[in-house]
């Protein structure tokens, strides 16, 4: 007998196997049995069940257990909801900051008084496991409420310019359902913003759990409400016209028709969606660490992780031996249970997700791809995939390109550090990446490099509330967590919520080349100019606005010009200006391309120069143009000189800009330092208004620029001339060539290429209602940002809406780059 003890126990320390440690799901059943197995909408602070309902069996990923049935909401449900949480909102945003912030705190003290009662749900709903959830996703909850509500104590300082927006339509996935829920309603809370919440199909038990300790923890009934629905649900709440922002979380094609659905309408828009992320193992990582990261940056939660490590990027001389060390290390995985405390990987969350991951495995497998899928114990009950690692892929393979969502990492080799950056930004998605070096200088140059709103450096998928979590490019825009995740739940004071309705025809706005005025002569009078030397009267010098692009003036592909009329006189032709077409817009974008390396690399010191130096030659010609101004817009020479001296001043508030908005330190619970850096958007098309022709140019060129941003800029359709003007004080500023483009002609027909451009990345348009819906309507096509008025004028003149934290909201993108520390002094 003790021999076979013994035996048993060598066996045991031989393997390290470990044996199972069930986690209980008494208490969950026993919350569950108290609604009879059948939830409601939790709505103004109740439970809602209206009669008539189609009802949706949640059930077990690890088991197929049924464990609730919820209810299939219909549009008459997001009417209630969304009255109760308009109605909310008229007490709720007009109470102190100091009562928003008791009323987060007394709701983290409520989540941490039932975290396990929490994470056995979370774990039971959605297949992950219990220590993913009870470790990780309930504790960065009761976090987030535990930093917002310091926000809101701070609000009327720290945001004290801006104001909530309204009701929140707030739609989630369902891989860390309760986790990414918090992240929305968190920072709308304390903005004192009122929130819908729609939890995800698969998922919808904790969100409806956490409704009722919000309420337990005193929130005020129509504060946050949680309906439940399908998929075309989600898109009423989006639609409904008391909706004021929605803020996504999901797959990047449910992103892109949220943004289809939307346009126009006026309401604000975040897009947190899918990801290829990148780990990038240098020859200098510690390999041990290194295998153990890449391990959980891609299996964690099953790989059905947003910022998932799904492309396994290593440097050639270790290649092998990283991959052979990757395959040792899954032979040891272990999955089952969700409640099991002891495994590495539950369930994939439904038979339709496990069906997705089955294909992409079996599609690369059949182009000729090594599939490695190690020897281990999989439940046969349940939706259990095993770990899968891809090799001898390319760089355009399917499974190299889009994201799979489960546990399926791809490996390619690289040469140099350079050829990893390259690769890793080969994709059309930017959400995370990781560096694997101990070589910290060339880590952090990658990580600078790299196309991400998040880079950690030897670690991966770490989050906390106060760093902002996003994307870039296809994996959208907007940011959950930080101060920077404020700014989705806001808007400026001045501004008034308006709610627009227009129909366009996206197929033929703008189309028209040429349009508006035709360019033929006999549509005016000569110009009156003269000089009168020596008595004798002769003409000025014919001076031809071409457009310019690249540092140089071109003439407009089209050959075509358009005239320009006296404000006094319609029937005099102030000069002739280039008409440009989608030719000029593909040539000025590829200017812009080629600067933006270098600009962007400039110092910020060298930026603020050449702004200040803008100023400088600017105040020259200040005669000049302030009649030229007049002479076009038929405003007193008075205010034209106004409009000079304020575009001067404004050169100079976006000049000392330049050194003063690069990011901070985030104050994580990481033992590191977590940087904020704001970096540039990219190429940014810019379509200036009508009205104020000079100050509404050099308002929007200037923040952007400042920022290291490349512009592609329509000047005012009706008074082009100050801003082409222009160029010549950006010849003499030392201005690098392709930094700043100018097109002039029709507004709307160059919007539209640039708004098409897959190489524009973000784009700003002052002008019609019709034209900012199709601004917002065909960003979708690469989920680029935009910033448009809904055909609403601003007051240019005044500092409020001429310049400020708005403008350099838009002109930035935050990326976090996480290091972690050693342990030297950590005790």
């Amino acid at each position: 007998m003790a021999g076979n003890l013994g035996s048993e126990i060598r066996r045991i320390f031989e393997n390290m196997e470990y044996g199972p440690a069930p986690e209980s799901a008494d208490i969950a059943k026993k919350w569950l049995s108290q609604h009879k197995d059948s939830l409601g909408h939790f709505i103004n602070g109740e439970w809602v069940k209206p009669e008539n309902r189609k009802t949706y069996t949640t059930c077990s990923p690890a088991t197929g257990e049924a464990l609730a049935d919820t209810i299939q909401g219909e549009e008459e449900d997001v009417n209630l909801a969304v009255s109760c949480a308009k109605t909310a909102f008229q007490s709720w945003s007009q109470l102190p900051a100091h009562t928003r912030a008791r009323h987060l705190y007394a709701v983290a003290r409520n989540v941490q008084k039932h975290h396990r009662l929490i994470a056995v749900i979370e774990a039971l709903d959605n297949g992950k496991s219990i220590r993913e959830t009870r470790d990780c996703d309930i504790p960065l909850v009761a976090r987030h409420f535990y930093h917002y509500a310091g926000w809101a104590q701070l609000s009327d300082t720290e945001m004290r310019e801006w104001k909530p927006v309204g009701v929140v339509g707030a739609i989630v996935p369902w891989n860390f359902p309760l986790m990414l829920s918090t992240w929305k309603v968190c920072p709308a809370l304390a903005m004192g913003n009122t929130v819908v919440l729609k939890p995800a199909t698969f998922t919808r038990l904790s969100a409806l759990l956490f409704a009722e300790i919000c309420h337990e923890a005193g929130l005020p009934p129509g504060v946050f409400n949680v309906v439940t629905g399908n998929g075309s649900f989600g898109s009423k709440l989006a639609l409904h016209p008391d909706v004021d922002k929605v803020a996504f979380t999901g797959s990047t094609p449910v992103g892109q028709t949220l943004r289809r659905l939307t346009a126009g309408t006026g309401k604000k828009l975040s897009l947190e969606l899918g990801g290829k992320s990148p780990v990038i193992v240098m020859d200098t990582a510690d390999i041990d660490s290194a295998v153990e990261g890449i391990v959980d940056a891609v299996y964690f939660n099953q790989g059905q992780v947003c910022s998932a490590g799904s492309r396994l990027l290593v440097q050639e001389n270790i290649f092998d031996d990283v991959i052979q060390r990757v395959k040792e290390r899954l032979k040891h995985f272990r999955i089952g249970h969700s409640l099991d405390k002891a495994i590495d990987m539950g369930a994939i969350v439904s038979q339709a997700q496990y069906n997705t991951i089955k294909e992409y495995v079996d599609d690369a497998r059949a182009t000729g791809a090594d599939v490695f899928q190690p020897d281990i114990p999989v439940p046969a009950k349940g939706f259990y995939y095993p770990p899968t690692l891809i090799t001898n892929v390319q760089t355009v393979s399917r499974v190299v390109r889009e994201e799979i969502f489960g546990p399926v990492l791809v490996a390619l080799p690289f040469r140099t550090a350079k050829e990893a950056g390259n690769l890793g930004n080969n994709t059309n998605y930017g959400l995370a990446a990781s560096v694997w070096s101990e070589n910290l200088p060339t880590a952090l140059e990658l990580a600078i490099t790299l196309k991400a709103g998040t880079v950690w450096v030897n670690c991966h998928n770490l989050f906390d509330a106060a760093a902002g979590f996003g994307g870039y490019r296809e994996s959208g825009f907007g940011r959950d967590g930080g101060k920077e995740g404020l700014y989705e739940y806001v808007m400026p004071k001045w501004e008034q919520t308006t709610r627009h309705h227009v129909d366009i025809d996206v197929k033929t706005f703008g189309a028209s080349f040429g349009s508006g005025t035709t360019p033929t002569p006999g549509q005016g009078g000569p110009s009156k100019s003269h000089l009168c030397p020596n008595g004798i009267q002769q003409p000025l010098v014919d001076h031809t606005y071409k457009v310019y692009y690249g540092g140089a003036q071109k003439r407009p592909d089209g050959c075509y010009s358009r005239p320009i009329y006296a404000a006094h006189d319609k029937q005099t032709i102030v000069a002739y200006v280039g008409d440009s077409n989608r030719k000029d817009v593909r040539n000025a974008v590829e200017a812009a391309h080629k600067a933006a390396p270098g600009w962007g690399k400039r110092a910020a010191h060298n930026r603020a120069q050449i702004v200040y130096y803008m100023a400088e030659n600017l105040e020259l010609r200040r005669q000049e143009i302030a009649q030229r101004i007049s002479l076009l817009t038929g405003q007193t020479l008075e205010n034209s000189f106004k409009e000079v001296d304020l575009s001067i001043q404004r050169l100079f508030y976006w000049g000392a800009y330049a050194d003063k908005y690069g990011g901070n330190v985030q104050e994580t619970t990481l033992y590191g330092c977590t940087v904020c850096i704001r970096e540039p958007v990219g190429v940014v098309g810019i379509a200036c208004p009508d009205e104020f022709p000079l100050l509404g140019f050099v308002s929007l060129f200037a923040p952007a620029i400042v920022r290291a941003n490349c512009v592609v800029i329509i000047p005012s359709d009706k008074y082009p001339i100050p801003a082409l003007d222009f160029y010549q004080v950006f010849d003499t500023s030392d201005l690098p060539a392709g930094v700043v483009n100018v097109l002039s002609g029709n507004k709307d027909h160059i919007s539209k290429y640039l708004t098409e451009h897959q190489n524009v990345d973000a784009m700003w348009y002052f002008g019609s209602a019709e034209g900012s819906k199709f601004v917002e309507f065909t960003s979708a096509e690469n989920v680029k940002r935009t910033w448009v008025n809904y055909g609403k004028e601003r007051d240019w003149m005044d500092h409020d809406q001429g310049q400020g934290e708005e403008f350099l909201y838009h002109a930035t993108q935050c990326k976090n780059i996480w290091m972690p520390m050693g342990t030297t002094f950590s005790n």
